[in-house]
Parts: structure tokens; sequence; C-alpha cells
């Protein structure tokens, strides 16, 4: 049997397209049990309801003074908040934390934009790739264990190596800190390792996604009608094209993170930290972005070919034209921003 692609279905504050306006402090109560979210074109859309037997209720933004009743000629507060959120490019909680400090948005509480305990715990293979060198710095060829970031920090709390608590003092003295302030300061940098490791998760559960996506353009192509459509085989190339290379930049940003992650453990400063943690954090934005465009396009195709089996060409070739096109430029530009 052919494996099954599933729709990405994250809890609301680990997901990519979906904003919970119950963050947001916002004066119509209708609007706090609704949630703002990326439609299959990357428009921002607001959803009022959402399950399996009545599907998704979604309302246009500019739609909501005719909805609510408020008055054409005024400003509503909540219509002005809400514009501005719809132009930001992702909302996972990364890159929110960044675009609402720019967009002067206020939240219920800032302390909420962080990813849920469940999917912290999830990361914690990506996390151990950032913190493995710490541990080897610092314990050297001691058997210690260590799953979870958690772990790593108990660590430091009460090194019971006495060889171990010496390496850990010239790191502290190398930090400019206390040796008891070490695990705190650590904490406050963990934030950036699991940004690092939840954008490397995202990019790495598409990658099946990517590639069942490009192998349903080749029957498109070889079919004896459709191949003749040249804007048709030329939309199959574009949708190639945007995919590979940005999910090749994304790759290659992140893999520049991790390397210079590894070295700054070879050179520990709290100046190294904050250089590399600011690094990492000005490419939040853009890198939330384009995962957020590419996770909701390759969501619609899950949901309309689970299996390679299902929809025949010409069905392919109506999707490929009427959803996967709209709006891909997006994710397009945003390759500009990648860089240096």
């Amino acid at each position: 049997m052919e494996d099954e692609l599933q729709p990405i279905s994250d809890s609301d504050m680990d997901s990519m397209f979906i904003l919970p306006l119950s963050i947001i402090p916002l004066e119509t109560p209708a609007l706090q049990s609704a949630k703002l979210i990326k439609n299959v074109r990357l428009k921002s859309v607001i959803e009022i309801f959402s399950d399996m037997q009545t599907g998704s209720g979604q309302v246009e933004v500019e739609d909501l003074p005719k909805m609510f009743g408020w008055p054409p000629d005024i400003l509503h507060p909540d219509l002005g908040v809400l514009r501005r959120l719809a132009l930001l490019p992702s909302y996972d909680v990364y890159s929110l934390r960044i675009s609402l400090r720019e967009h002067g948005i206020t939240v219920n509480d800032f302390a909420s934009l962080k990813l849920s305990p469940e999917k912290a715990k999830d990361l914690t293979k990506y996390m151990l790739m950032f913190t493995r060198p710490l541990v080897r710095l610092i314990y050297a060829d001691e058997q210690v264990s260590v799953d979870s970031y958690d772990d790593l920090l108990k660590l430091f709390r009460d090194p019971d190596v006495r060889k171990a608590r010496q390496r850990l003092e010239q790191m502290a003295n190398s930090l400019g800190i206390e040796i008891h302030e070490v695990p705190r300061f650590l904490e406050d940098y963990g934030d950036t390792f699991l940004a690092l490791s939840y954008f490397r998760h995202c990019l790495d559960r598409l990658e099946p996604y990517f590639t069942a996506c490009v192998d349903a353009l080749d029957p498109i192509r070889k079919h004896f009608q459709l191949k003749q459509n040249v804007n048709l085989m030329k939309t199959c190339d574009f949708i190639e094209e945007v995919i590979n290379s940005i999910s090749a930049s994304i790759t290659g940003r992140l893999e520049v993170f991790e390397k210079r992650t590894r070295d700054m453990w070879n050179n520990i400063s709290q100046e190294e930290f904050r250089t590399v943690k600011g690094m990492i954090e000005r490419y939040h934005v853009t890198i939330g972005g384009a995962l957020c465009g590419l996770t909701v396009k390759m969501n619609s195709f899950a949901r309309t070919f689970p299996r390679p089996n299902v929809g025949g060409p010409i069905k392919r070739a109506d999707f490929m034209m009427a959803e996967m096109l709209q709006g891909i430029e997006l994710i397009r530009d945003s390759e500009k921003k990648f860089a240096p």
C-alpha cells in the first residue's frame, strides 16, 4: 500500500499558518474565539469555525465591518489591528515575537508566544544536536545521560564530577559570569536553539511532500494533450523551481546557523553568544514566511492527492493552475531575503 500523505496538523501555537485571536486584545467578543489563518492562496482570512462536518467558515478581513455592523465611515480599532496582522508572512511564534513588536501590536500575554510543551519535547533530538558539543566540552569522556534540554541544564546546576566542575569554572570565566549563573545564561539562549530546532523540524517533515508534489508534475508533462499547453508547462516548471530553490535556500541558511553554533562552543564568550543569537533572529521572519507558505501549499496538495493514484493528470493540472500557482510568488520572493 502506498504511503498516504497526511495534512500537517499542529496545535494553534505550534502552527506556521494559524494565529488564535484569543491572544490579541480585540474589542469584538465574537473574534476572541476566531483564528486568523493563511488560506491556500496565502491570503490571511478570519476562520470563524472549523470542523469535519461543516468545514471551515472563512471571512475576508475587509468583510468584517459588514458582518459586525461597524460604521463604514469610521475605522474600527479591531479592523486596523487585523489589517496589520493579515500582512504578516507567518504566524509561527518566533516570527510573531518580532513582527508584533515591529508593527506595534500588543498581545494579552507575551509569554503565551511559545511552543507547546509537547512540541518542545518533539524537538529534543534537534536541540541535542546544538548542545552536544557543550556537553563534550564540559564532561569530555565522562558518561552522562542527556535526553532533553532540561537534562542539560541539570548537569550544569549540579556538576558532580570534579573535572567537569573545573571546566565549568573555566567556561564561566570566559563568559565573565559566576559559575552558578551558567545554567541561567544557557537557559536564556536555549530559546534560540529551540527556534533553530523548530525551523529544521518544519523543513524536514516537508521533504516527502516536496517529493510527492514534484513527482505529480511528471504525468502532467507526459500527457499527450496537456503537454501541448505551453502556459501549463511553464507553470509546472515554475512550481518545481520554487519548491527546489526555496527549500535549498532554507537548508543552506540553517546549515550556516548550525555550523556557527558548533563553532561558538570553541570560542565561548558573551559577545559571541550575542552575535550568534542576533544573526539567527534576523532571519526568523524570512525563514518563517517561506516555511509557512510551503506548509500551506503542501497541506493543500496532501488533502487533494493523499496518494499517487488519486486524481489523474488533468485533475492535477487543474490543481496546479488554480491552487498551487496562486500566491506562490510570495514564497519565491522570500528567497531574495536569504542573502547574507
